[in-house]
Order: structure tokens, then C-alpha cells, then sequence
């Protein structure tokens, strides 16, 4: 039984052993070796919480948010060996609750049996689902091990709140190219590479390429010094297998994309609006930003040409949800081509546009008393309510009892267009039956 509840080897010896690929080599032991990362961590002179923390071996529970090759696992495996605690690592891709309660058994051993804490690292702790992470809870909120979760996916949207108020959250960005070339420099100084000659505009070129993920940068570094003796640039792009695509989902880059793409779907355009969305999912962009776009775009520009379209482009962010990358971009593909044949109407956003237009230039009329609430004592005698006219007491379900406040008079907003032939119709055959005349709307001056 000994054998079972063994420590774990120390945290920083077994991350120096010099085995295993080279991401896995090169992973930083201490804090004064990480880079990156400075907005959590700060740096020795100016130290942020969680520094101090780790500092001070004082582990607390904590999800480390942020995309591959950040440093998540890194961080984790330092605040364990801070701590002297055992470190514990399961991914939840592969494991479940019977492994969750294996850890737990032998975190409650080592702590009766001499004090020792445990640091439990759970990788893409998203992939659990709820009764997978309710399970963590009793052990996290009696102390029997530190829950450090490790998730590329927003953790307030998949992480259990239960779990979240217990743990930091902390979100990692990628790394900068600078910060990726530090760490490819560092590889060579350290003789890694043996004695292939790499050149500066590979390294460079991997850096650039890498996204910010330092474990593609190394390992792309790794397999191009096993297959050549000198590492040039197309040496590189070999190795890299593919071209990343340098994305700053801050810049202005984010901004052109997305204007582009939705301007693409907007102009029936499927293969450009799909180009753009490969270019902003290679580029790691936030799936729900894009989805919340087309969702606006159903209604702005497809509007009710195709009602059907809300309901494509809101099925895609419910996907999104719930499926996450990188399967819901098969969903978000679906909606982009959908809304992109779509017809298209802005009758709904113009019409929209023009009456606040209206009632940020004239005020805000009050409802007709007629139409207002009647279901309070003394309304009738305030003259709430009184003489309204129910529709459905009347043929076709349509009443010729005003409805507008007197102050807009017979204006209107609203304006089929030719792709909207059905409710043009419509619109026609209830103007007759109330015996209106259709009128040019109201556009406020200037449009």
C-alpha cells in the first residue's frame, strides 16, 4: 500500500530531467525563468499577488485561462514546487471521476500521514462537465489538495460557478514574438540543437509563425534540427508544417476582419465571408465574437427577407456554447453560408433607425390613453384604458382604433423592400382593411 501513496518526485527535478521533446526540456523551473506573461505575474522589483503568493509558497486554487503554449502547465508544476507540495496531472480528455478520486484518496494519505499538501493540475478542466467538476468541490473546500484547472476556453462560461468562487482566475495572453525568440535562443545557448547551425531568420521565422504558443516554436525548432545540419528559412517553414497565421485579436487586424467578413455576407458573398472566417479561427480568434456578429447580421442585413435566418445564426451561437472550439466552427461555417445566400432586407434596421431619430428630435409622445395600463385600481377613473378596441372582436383580427400617439400623426417608418414581397403584401391587404393609404416613411433629415 506504501508504493501507492509514494510522493511524487520534486516538481523542479523532474521538469529539468533532460528527457522527453524539447518544449518539455525547456520548461522553466522558477519564476525568474518564465517569460512573459508580466500582467500576472509582474516581476521581482514590482511583483503582482500572485507572485508574492508563489513567492512565499502560499498555493492557492486557481484557473489559468489562456491559449496552448502560454505557460499554463508551466505555472502550475512552479507553484507546486514552491509550495514543497506533491503535483498531481491528469487531463480531462482522458480522465474522469474515478481517477478525480484516486487523487483525492492519495491527497487525503499524504496529508494525515505527514502534512505533505497536494497540487492537483487538471488540464482542460472544460471537458469536464458539471457533475465531473462538482466532484472537486467537498476536496477543495476541506483542503485536502489545491485545484489548479488549465483551460483555453472562458472559464465563466465553462467552469461551474460552485468551482470558480473557490479559485483566482488568472488569463495568460500569448506570448509576444519576442518573448517565443527569447525562449528559441535560450534552446540554442543551452546546446539543444547540438551542433546544427540555425539561422537567424529561422528562428526569427518561427517566432513570428508560432502564434505566441511557445511549444509549437520549440518543437518546430526540435524537428528541423533532426532533419537538416543547417536550419535555414525554408528549412522552417518545412518544420512548421504550417503557416500560422499572426492574429492580434486586439489590433487593428481584428477590426478589418470582421468588418470584412461581415461586409462579405452582406454582399452574397460566401467564399469571401468563409476566407475571412478561416483567417480570424486560424488566427485564434474568440468564436463568440464572431458568432455574435452574424447573429446582428441575420437581423440587420437579412432581416425579414428570411426570418429564418436569426434562427440559423442564433442555433451557431447556442453551438458555440456548447461545443466550443474547434468543432463549433464547423456551425459557424454553416451560418456564414447561410446568412451569406440569405435575401437580404434592411427595411427593419432603417425603419428602427428613423423612429429614434424621431424621438431623439421630437421627444417621446405617450401612448394613446386607450393603449395604456388599465390593470391597477383607480386606472379607469384616470381614463386608463378606456375604449380600447380589441382586434380580435373584429374580422380579419384587425381594429381601425388608432393606436399611434397624436403627435406622429399618419408618419411611418417601416418600408418593405422587393425582397420582402410577402409582408409587402400583407402590409397592403391590412392598409385596405383599415382603410389607410400607404405613405412614404419618415427619414430624419439629411438621409
Amino acid at each position: 500500500m506504501d508504493s501507492l501513496f509514494d510522493p511524487e518526485p520534486d516538481v523542479a527535478s523532474s521538469s529539468s530531467t533532460p528527457r522527453g521533446p524539447l518544449p518539455a526540456r525547456m520548461r522553466p523551473a522558477t519564476l525568474d525563468d518564465v517569460v512573459g506573461q508580466a500582467h500576472v505575474l509582474g516581476t521581482p522589483d514590482e511583483p503582482t499577488a500572485l507572485r508574492r503568493a508563489i513567492d512565499e509558497g502560499r498555493a492557492h486554487s486557481m484557473v489559468l485561462y489562456g491559449p496552448p503554449g502560454t505557460g499554463k502547465t508551466t505555472l502550475a508544476r512552479i507553484v507546486a514546487a514552491s509550495a514543497n507540495a506533491a503535483f498531481e496531472e491528469l487531463s480531462a480528455v482522458e480522465a474522469g471521476r474515478p481517477q478525480v478520486r484516486e487523487v483525492i484518496e492519495r491527497a487525503r494519505h499524504r496529508l494525515e500521514a505527514n502534512g505533505t499538501p497536494t497540487i492537483f493540475f487538471l488540464d482542460e478542466i472544460h471537458r469536464f462537465n458539471k457533475a465531473q467538476q462538482d466532484a472537486l468541490l467537498p476536496a477543495v473546500e476541506e483542503g485536502l489538495l489545491t485545484l489548479i484547472g488549465a483551460t483555453t476556453e472562458n472559464p465563466y462560461f465553462e467552469v461551474n460557478s460552485a468551482l470558480l468562487s473557490r479559485a483566482q482566475i488568472y488569463e495568460l495572453q500569448p506570448l509576444e514574438e519576442e518573448d517565443v525568440l527569447t525562449l528559441l535562443r535560450r534552446a540554442m545557448e543551452r546546446g539543444e540543437c547540438g551542433g546544427t547551425e540555425v539561422q537567424d531568420e529561422a528562428l526569427a521565422f518561427f517566432a513570428a509563425r508560432s502564434g505566441g504558443d511557445a511549444r509549437s516554436a520549440l518543437a518546430a525548432l526540435e524537428l528541423a534540427c533532426e532533419t537538416t545540419s543547417v536550419v535555414d528559412l525554408p528549412a522552417a517553414e518545412e518544420a512548421l508544417q504550417r503557416k500560422a497565421v499572426r492574429y492580434d485579436k486586439g489590433g487593428d487586424q481584428h477590426y478589418d476582419l470582421i468588418s470584412a467578413f461581415i461586409k462579405s455576407v452582406r454582399a452574397s458573398d460566401p467564399d469571401a465571408a468563409l476566407y475571412y472566417l478561416a483567417v480570424m479561427l486560424e488566427g485564434g480568434e474568440d468564436p463568440r465574437f464572431v458568432v455574435r456578429r452574424l447573429v446582428i447580421s441575420a437581423s440587420e442585413d437579412v432581416g425579414n427577407a428570411d426570418p429564418r435566418g436569426i434562427m440559423v445564426a442564433t442555433a451557431a451561437a447556442q453551438a458555440v456554447e456548447h461545443v466550443g472550439m474547434p468543432e463549433c466552427a464547423h456551425a459557424l461555417a454553416q451560418a456564414t453560408v447561410y446568412l451569406a445566400l440569405a435575401p437580404k432586407s434592411n427595411s427593419a434596421y432603417l425603419a428602427l433607425g428613423a423612429a429614434r431619430a424621431h424621438v431623439r428630435q421630437y421627444g417621446a409622445a405617450p401612448p394613446p390613453h386607450q393603449l395604456q395600463d388599465a390593470h391597477y385600481p383607480g386606472a379607469a377613473q384616470l381614463g386608463r384604458g378606456t375604449g380600447y378596441d380589441y382586434p380580435h372582436d373584429h374580422p380579419q383580427h384587425l381594429s381601425a382604433s388608432e393606436v399611434r400617439p397624436d403627435e406622429i400623426g399618419d408618419l411611418t417608418f417601416w418600408a418593405p423592400d422587393d425582397t420582402e414581397t410577402a409582408m409587402r403584401d400583407r402590409w397592403q391587404r391590412i392598409l385596405q382593411a383599415r382603410g389607410d393609404r400607404p405613405a412614404a416613411p419618415w427619414r430624419p433629415p439629411g438621409r
